[in-house]
């Protein structure tokens, strides 16, 4: 199992490590600075972090030695003259880099390989550890991207990235407005997936137009890669043929809405979700923060509230702030209250850890 945790926060990223008194802050980097994400190169073990400095822009740090020591890494530009649509018939807007919203490492065969999928949706490739990056433009010059649009943010943007562990030359992400997409020789030529999957906003001739869907979340099942799950604005969705059907999941208990799923690295039948209420509301459903968990691909549902508040609650948990381990066992979670919490034995208890957390982006085991 593993037993730290990065959590990236508005104010630091902070280490969690587990030891004999249990989960506790063992290190704080970047303190009180914006770190939207961090992720833990499996090849070597090198951590990566976002920064997300406002007026001073998007910065990428690397730590060869886990948190002791950071150097700079390159964050990821537009060329000069990209631009991206606008909503409401305004002229293109000039691309900018407004947030690095995902991060995945290339496969055992690619060294220095990382993806990087930012707002305003773009994709982008690096293949000497982030020192220098290059746009997909496979991805950003097809004309569908002209019907991407934002969802929560002003903007479309690029925050799910899915390697096929079989074949490093295949890649599957997800567009906050732009449906599911598929790559199969290193980001060259893609297809749009993600057949099934509807957006009940849009109007009824335009419902299942795989363009206009609101991906928050995908995740993939380690061992199993075709079977995937989406956490949809309006609904669950799974897929067992690479994301290029889906099934809608009718029956996740207390809501289908939510902004996070975690699936079992071997198990494809179970995964994990924080339902709330959607739209402008955002909070838990009745003020109680519980985990939603199928064990039979979505058939059913079991709220999972032990150790979890359960009274004027009002966490939401961000989409990459749900993480399950490589054991499939250990679970964590953090909220936009500061809140984090860990289970041992998949969800069924929790335990708060100790800390009073600025608002949580994202967390990942290590």
């Amino acid at each position: 199992m593993a037993d730290r945790l990065l959590v990236s926060t508005r104010k630091g990223l902070f280490t969690v490590a587990r030891g004999a008194g249990g989960w506790r802050v063992a290190r704080v980097s970047f303190l009180a600075e914006n770190v939207t994400l961090a992720h833990a190169d499996p090849r070597d073990g090198g951590w990566f972090a976002a920064l997300n400095l406002g007026h001073f822009g998007v910065k990428l740090k690397f730590s060869p030695d886990a948190g002791a020591t950071w150097e700079d890494r390159a964050a990821p530009a537009y060329p000069e003259g990209a631009t991206f649509a606008v909503a409401d018939g305004k002229p293109p807007a000039v691309a900018t880099l407004k947030l690095i919203w995902a991060l995945e490492s290339g496969g055992a065969d690619q060294p220095g390989r990382l993806w990087c999928g930012t707002l305003p949706g773009g994709l982008f490739r690096s293949d000497d550890g982030g020192k220098s990056w290059a746009l997909v433009r496979g991805l950003w010059d097809r004309p569908e991207r002209a019907g991407w649009f934002g969802g929560g943010a002003d903007q479309p943007g690029i925050h799910s990235l899915c390697r096929d562990p079989r074949c490093s030359r295949t890649l599957r992400l997800a567009v906050s407005t732009g449906g599911v997409w598929t790559t199969e020789d290193d980001g060259a030529t893609w297809q749009l997936d993600g057949k099934g999957i509807f957006a009940d906003y849009m109007p009824p001739d335009r419902k299942f137009e795989q363009n206009v869907q609101d991906v928050h979340m995908m995740v993939q099942c380690r061992e199993s890669p075709d079977h995937i799950w989406v956490q949809h604005h309006n609904g669950v969705f799974r897929s067992a043929d690479a994301g290029r059907t889906f099934d809608v999941v009718p029956n996740v208990a207390p809501s289908v809405f939510g902004f996070a799923v975690a699936v079992h690295p071997r198990d494809p039948r179970t995964a994990w979700f924080v339902p709330a209420t959607k739209d402008e509301r955002r909070v838990p459903v009745d003020g109680k923060v519980v985990v939603s968990r199928t064990r039979d691909g979505g058939a059913t549902f079991d709220v999972l509230r032990n150790g979890l508040p359960q009274e004027h609650a009002y966490d939401l948990v961000y989409r990459h702030a749900l993480a399950v381990d490589d054991s499939g066992d250990r679970l964590a979670f953090g909220s936009t209250t500061g809140g984090l919490w860990v289970s041992e034995d998949q969800g069924d208890s929790w335990k708060a850890i100790e800390a009073r957390l600025p608002p949580v982006h994202a967390v990942t085991f290590v």
